[in-house]
């Protein structure tokens, strides 16, 4: 059993593995939200590196998408769901494009953590205006 935070991590490291490429953004975009948000308060930034290497090492194997899935869904509580689907936005923003893996993770962490259509749409648009360049 993984806790919310390993979880609200756990659910940035599976949309940035979407296209099996970890960029730097992506990266520095976890790094930050652990960082910055009150979701990671008390967290020991020091297990950062532990916990994405735990992710990726379940991601990797059999059935690794649907066991990361159930742990995701079985750490966090309700409230913090929205969250979860907020940083995973951020993540897929980093970079300046999404690419339809990704793009089709959001959809099924969506569908997973019993996200609303409409409050999805506002969160990715809320990303949208945050990630915007003046070019």
């Amino acid at each position: 059993m993984i806790d919310h935070q390993a979880a609200l991590i756990y659910t940035m490291v599976l949309v940035s593995a979407a296209d099996s490429n970890m960029s730097d953004a992506e990266m520095r975009i976890i790094g930050d939200n652990v960082r910055a948000l009150p979701a990671f308060v008390g967290y020991d930034h020091g297990r950062l590196t532990e916990t994405l290497g735990e992710c990726a090492a379940l991601l990797g194997g059999e059935n690794g998408l649907e066991e990361t899935f159930q742990r995701i869904k079985a750490a966090l509580p309700a409230r913090l769901r929205e969250t979860a689907y907020a940083m995973a936005c951020d993540v897929v923003a980093a970079d300046g494009e999404a690419t339809q893996e990704e793009l089709r993770v959001l959809e099924m962490i969506r569908h997973r953590l019993n996200i609303d259509r409409l409050i999805a749409a506002a969160i990715e648009r809320g990303t949208r205006a945050r990630f915007m360049t003046p070019e």
